[in-house]
């Protein structure tokens, strides 16, 4: 009989030194980093690039899931962003000359430091102002950390969806 993996968030583990507050973001954030190595662990190298339908590829979600958690991070940390976080958001968009293991490793590895990012934070600077980008918009610590988590989970979404469609097409 097959054995059903339960959820991250069901598995009732807590992270140690992190805020419980903050224990629902890194646990979307460990799910992620399980779904994909999972559901991507025979997907083929020929059609990281492809988008069906007009959507998004599997290496654009891979790119950009390791570009937006930095980010989204630096802003966390009341700063902004670096020339290099900025040249890699321009990147992302681009088809990039890599395979999938390589930006599997990079997004998984991005996904870990993220959590362990989310121990350093704390409760006391959950509701202080940051902004966002040159417009300066305003929000806060926490609403940041959580919008990784949830960002994160949208494009695993996505990418799973696509890599799904792909899988199914003939070579």
């Amino acid at each position: 009989m097959a054995t059903t993996r339960k959820e991250v968030w069901l598995r009732a583990e807590t992270i140690p030194n992190l805020s419980p507050i903050l224990q629902p973001a890194a646990n979307a954030l460990l799910e992620a980093a399980e779904e994909i190595s999972i559901f991507l662990k025979d997907f083929p190298d020929s059609k990281l690039w492809e988008k069906p339908a007009g959507c998004a590829s599997v290496g654009f979600h891979l790119l950009h899931i390791s570009g937006f958690l930095g980010r989204l991070l630096t802003y966390a940390d009341g700063k902004m962003l670096s020339k290099q976080q900025l040249q890699y958001l321009q990147s992302e968009n681009g088809q990039q000359p890599t395979d999938l293991k390589t930006l599997l490793h990079k997004a998984l590895q991005t996904i870990h430091q993220t959590v362990e990012k989310l121990k350093t934070y704390p409760e006391s600077s959950f509701a202080e102002t940051r902004y966002v980008g040159r417009a300066q918009i305003p929000t806060t610590t926490i609403g940041l950390l959580f919008h990784a988590a949830e960002h994160t989970m949208r494009h695993i979404g996505q990418l799973l969806v696509t890599a799904r469609v792909l899988q199914s097409t003939p070579e």
